[in-house]
């Protein structure tokens, strides 16, 4: 059987749980080798998860933050299977208040992790891309990076600022075969959503008058990683239940 991304070799950062675990397992399945960098051990348990169903994955403890761990990963990563085809910049932090709230640590914190992260991992996997003229990058954003939101003020100038770092670099690398684009998800039945409160009242202020699935974003984020986009770079997806079209 034909899969998308067979003989592909992809990064995901912040695959220990949530959307990144279910990307992780689906570009598994779609016959990926999977690099499953994440901060926490439960990075080990979604590795676990891949090889019980017969995929190839391999965990590398990685905070995106410093640029010295995202080097070691990138460099395992290569020794490890010998490129890399796909990178998802999936690793972020929801939590913050308003700006006379927020304190400059905290705002450090959330900027390192959601955007900073992004461009580390981009600035030392791309290059291994360029090798080969061919790449897909995409970026995990938020619709709070569209439309904003009270109380959360770093995290949404994080997340717009992911949105506008991933059409800078489309343009940077059109012309070398590296496609980068962007999702924006809504409120996602994951567990940082979860630490928030009940995922279900979230999803109830949707027009789809519910919340997604982590499956559910894994799915564009596979056809953005796929031949199937080969024409789409610069694009940011919102995966949202439809909050970012406006009010019904």
């Amino acid at each position: 059987m034909l899969m998308k991304l067979d003989d592909q070799v992809a990064i995901i950062t912040g695959a220990g749980s949530g959307i990144g675990r279910a990307t992780a397992i689906l570009f598994a399945k779609e016959g990926a080798s999977v690099i499953i960098a994440a901060r926490g051990d439960n990075g080990k348990d979604t590795e676990s998860m891949i090889k019980e169903r017969g995929g190839k994955a391999l965990f590398i403890k990685t905070d995106v933050r410093k640029e010295s761990s995202v080097k070691a990963m990138v460099a395992k990563a290569v020794k490890a299977f010998g490129k890399v085809d796909i990178l998802v910049n999936n690793a972020g932090i929801l939590k913050g208040s308003d700006v006379t709230q927020t304190d400059e640590s905290l705002w450090d914190e959330i900027l390192d992790t959601n955007l900073k992260g992004t461009f580390l991992c981009s600035k030392h996997t791309i290059p291994f891309m360029r090798k080969h003229a061919r790449g897909r990058v995409v970026n995990v954003a938020s619709e709070l990076g569209i439309t904003g939101a009270p109380g959360l003020a770093a995290y949404c100038a994080s997340k717009g600022a992911v949105i506008n770092l991933t059409k800078a670099m489309a343009l940077d690398y059109a012309r070398v075969g590296i496609r980068v684009n962007c999702v924006s998800p809504g409120p996602i039945d994951t567990p940082m959503l979860q630490r928030m409160g009940k995922v279900e009242n979230f999803g109830k202020m949707t027009p789809m008058g519910r919340a997604g699935m982590p499956s559910e974003v894994a799915q564009v984020i596979l056809f953005l990683a796929s031949d199937e986009s080969s024409y789409v770079t610069g694009a940011n997806y919102s995966v949202d239940g439809g909050d970012t079209a406006g009010t019904i």
